[in-house]
């Protein structure tokens, strides 16, 4: 299993209420309306940041979260070539995301808290 994390930006003018509404009811969808997601994607979250009323940490200055874990690496691969992520996703995500500022982390996952703990 492989998981990609990305660490998105808000395009230029939009405000951010309005990019994770668009994340959560335009873009999320279509993701899931990829055929070799429903074959290769085993979850999709989205995360956008909430308002701390605790000085003990503090956001980042990103507008949220996408992480996405793929069976594996040859998975990801067919989900991101895929037409319809090339002419439906990618053009969507181009009306609302900062490709630019956008961060992408692909590594394995080790659980160390949580349902997959060992003992």
């Amino acid at each position: 299993m492989i998981k990609m994390t990305m660490f998105l930006k808000r395009k230029a003018g939009m405000r951010h209420e309005d990019f994770v509404k668009h994340h959560i009811e335009v873009h999320g969808p279509k993701f899931r309306s990829i055929p070799e997601a429903e074959a290769h994607c085993l979850r999709y979250i989205q995360t956008h940041p909430v308002a701390l009323e605790t000085d003990v940490t503090q956001n980042a200055d990103f507008d949220g979260t996408a992480e996405l874990w793929f069976d594996s690496e040859q998975g990801m691969e067919a989900v991101l070539t895929s037409d319809t992520y090339k002419n439906v996703v990618f053009p969507d995500e181009k009306t609302f995301l900062d490709h630019a500022n956008t961060l992408i982390l692909v590594g394995e996952q080790v659980a160390i808290m949580g349902d997959h703990r060992e003992g």
